[in-house]
């Protein structure tokens, strides 16, 4: 068989099998455990204990704050703004018609464009390596791009063991190829990447939630491993993904006001990672000639 025929059979077989795990994503969604409803902006605020002291036995402040909670501004005259509309339960989204089917379809879709992208090189011992990495990340990046889009919520019960997963599996290539470069890179990825936006998520915490930073760190180490150059274009894409529609929308509607709104961003640190699988490289070489 041919080096294009064995190529042609990975893509196929890559695929296929992040087709299939994306069959199963609505049932990953319908485990998940419901998070806590958020403190409704109608509900009575509770009585302020007689004095500060009791309260600082509480844990609470009379006219305090929670972050991201129904009220603005400090003190006793705070002023209530309208609490966000309820999110949609898990089982409800998983229950969506056709979910499964169309997250097939996206999953194996960009299941063969990754490992088409990092077939660049021919199938070697490192690309294999590289492929353990990426296609099981993929049905879950959908996934988690769905949630998100929906809930504004990146599930740690998803992010944080497959983080877990493939930093167990750096290990594990460190030990049987003994090579050490492609793996340090991994963990250079993850570190940068979450380091970035946890920095993002200490200045602005109201502009981006913590389940970003744990996305991140997830991608930077996928991204890490496949190279510097799509370690650099996803993590940089992302942001670019993010900011230029909703300018244009801006520009086009003539409403500032959007710049303001609050959007999820994992959906588009997921597309902005797929771009730098797919092209930095290409980005990189082109912006050094």
């Amino acid at each position: 068989m041919s080096d294009a025929a064995v190529e042609l059979l990975v893509v196929a077989l890559a695929a296929l099998g992040c087709g299939l795990a994306g069959l199963g994503v609505p049932a990953l969604i319908r485990a998940l455990p419901e998070p806590p409803a958020p403190a409704s902006a109608a509900d009575p605020p509770a009585d302020p204990p007689a004095d500060p002291a009791a309260g600082a036995a509480t844990g609470t402040l009379v006219g305090a704050e929670a972050p991201h909670g129904p009220t603005t501004g400090s003190g006793p005259a705070s002023v209530a703004r309208p609490a966000e509309p309820p999110k949609p339960l898990y089982v409800d989204l998983a229950a969506r018609p056709h979910l499964g089917p169309w997250v097939a379809l996206v999953s194996a879709m960009a299941g063969g464009l990754v490992a088409r992208a990092v077939l660049g090189d021919g199938l070697t011992e490192d690309t294999a390596w590289a492929l353990a990495y990426a296609l099981p990340v993929v049905p879950l990046c959908v996934a988690l791009a769905y949630v998100d889009g929906h809930t504004r919520l990146l599930p740690s019960r998803l992010v944080l063991p497959a983080t877990g997963a493939l930093v167990l599996l750096a290990l594990g290539e460190w030990a049987v190829t003994g090579e050490h470069d492609a793996v340090l890179r991994a963990g250079v990825g993850l570190l940068v990447a979450r380091s970035l936006y946890w920095l993002l998520w200490a200045v602005h915490s109201a502009g981006m939630g913590f389940g970003d930073v744990r996305l991140a760190a997830l991608l930077g180490l996928v991204l890490g491993r496949l190279g510097v150059a799509e370690l650099v274009v996803g993590v940089y894409a992302g942001f670019l993904v993010f900011g230029l529609p909703g300018l244009l929308l801006a520009l086009v509607r003539r409403d500032r006001a959007l710049l303001r709104a609050a959007y999820p961003f994992g959906p588009f640190m997921v597309v902005g990672a797929l771009i730098g699988v797919l092209t930095g490289p290409a980005v990189i070489d082109s912006l050094l000639r």
